[in-house]
């Protein structure tokens, strides 16, 4: 099939693209039960089987993995001597948070100035729509093996399908990995995220009383927990730049590929006018290249129905992004160590590990980045651009332990307007289009650099 035949047969789907997202939007599939039903991700998951099954691969189903999720798994054998590639994604969502903040109904697909908004219309149902749209406009002519996966539990973080890949290798062996839950610098770059930030979270608890006392009769002497809170949080940052600051962990690094214009950034990230950016260096370099500390939440009293007391205790979650060269683990006992021996007044501190996630570096070099690159600049008529990902996907580091000789590629529909994670989240269908045009490209190309 030509380029421009396959262009033409992927702009045709693009309507029933748009069904299928609105269906997939339409599944609350929250992966936390205590705040939805957990059969809606069972739906979910049953949906993105039937559709896959639908495109052309075989057996597909659903697997229980160790967490409790249901992971979607199939396959497509390969031709004789042809390359096999795996296809990620995961059909699980991010909470909507706030409703109000929401434009229009967070699990209801609205086009609004040419865009599709609702919950994981980018992150990550978008990339399943994808996914299909190549497929389908290859139909019978696809040149290599294929291997498919969609994760149920990537959003939680509870590990799920780690666990079940690395009991189950042989079902995910591959020679390329796609791992489509990033995507691209901005509307019409193709892009491939070479580096992940690693994660760790931790639970940070300050006990000073007994119970709640009268802030009139005892306030002053008696230890305020919440005020212990504040002031233990604020050390994590420089006090003049904002800057991460922990003790023990290295925080100079500089970030080599492409640059992100520190204007872009802020139009991109919704920074006030006249509030300055944090930390030093350039923009790359904070997001990419040195420690982040964020402080997730807080419970304490709400300002609506506190009363005239003195907090006995207050917890926050604290989540710090670590950028490749930085173990996790060593992260880990650095921000526990620092937050246990900077606990302000004598205050009793407790942290509590919640999760670890390695950072990850992938290597450019090989075939498929090859094939990829010119599937790129076939399609956007520019060469691929490199990034990093301030954000984190563990799975890569354990497909990146299992198939060591596998070339990992992370790639997507998203980019910084989609807001994912964030109310009112949104894809720019052109971005569905053209990527799905990028990997029917690139699964040819590939099998012709293995000929």
């Amino acid at each position: 099939m030509s380029t421009d035949g396959l262009a033409g047969r992927i702009a045709a789907l693009m309507p029933r693209a748009q069904a299928d997202l609105t269906e997939l939007v339409s599944i609350p599939s929250v992966a936390d039960a205590r705040q939805y039903p957990p059969e809606e991700c069972r739906r979910a998951a049953q949906w993105v089987a039937d559709a896959f099954t639908e495109a052309g691969l075989q057996d597909v189903h659903l697997v229980e993995t160790p967490d409790g999720s249901n992971a979607v798994i199939g396959h497509r054998p390969p031709p004789p001597g042809a390359p096999t590639v795996l296809l990620y994604c995961h059909y699980d969502v991010q909470p909507p948070l706030d409703d109000d903040a929401w434009t229009t109904p967070p699990f209801a697909l609205t086009e609004r100035d040419g865009r599709w908004y609702g919950r994981g219309t980018a992150d990550c149902k978008g990339n399943i729509v994808m996914h299909l749209t190549a497929l389908r406009a290859l139909g019978d002519d696809i040149p290599v093996g294929l291997k498919f996966v969609a994760e149920g539990s990537e959003e939680q973080g509870t590990g799920g399908l780690e666990q079940y890949v690395d009991a189950h290798r042989d079902l995910f062996t591959a020679d390329a990995l796609l791992v489509c839950d990033t995507g691209n610098a901005a509307v019409g770059v193709g892009t491939a995220t070479t580096s992940l930030r690693g994660l760790v979270n931790v639970v940070v608890t300050v006990d000073t009383l007994a119970g709640e006392i009268h802030s009139g009769m005892f306030g002053g002497p008696a230890p305020d927990a919440l005020a212990a809170l504040v002031q233990l949080l604020s050390t994590l940052r420089d006090p003049e730049s904002g800057a991460t600051r922990i003790d023990g962990l290295d925080a100079s690094g500089s970030w080599e590929g492409a640059g992100y214009d520190e204007q872009q950034f802020r139009a991109d990230a919704g920074v006030l006018d006249g509030v300055p950016l944090t930390g030093t260096g350039s923009v790359a370099d904070r997001l990419w290249a040195r420690p982040a500390v964020t402080v997730l939440g807080i419970d304490c009293p709400p300002v609506v129905g506190s009363a005239a007391a003195v907090p006995p205790k207050a917890a926050a979650r604290v989540s710090l992004r670590i950028p490749p060269g930085t173990d996790a683990d060593a992260a880990r006992t650095a921000l526990t160590g620092h937050l246990t021996e900077r606990a302000p007044w004598g205050v009793r501190v407790k942290v509590e590990p919640e999760s670890t996630g390695s950072p990850f570096r992938a290597a450019t070099d090989g075939a498929a980045y090859g094939a990829l690159g010119d599937a790129m600049r076939t399609v956007y008529g520019k060469p691929m651009t490199f990034l990093g990902q301030g954000g984190s996907i563990p799975l890569c580091n354990v497909l990146a332990d299992a198939y060591p000789s596998a070339e990992i590629i992370l790639m997507g529909v998203e980019e910084p307007q989609c807001l994912i994670h964030a109310p009112n989240e949104s894809v720019d269908p052109t971005e569905i289009e053209h990527m799905a045009h990028v990997e029917a490209l690139f699964l040819h190309a590939y099998a012709r650099a293995h000929r």
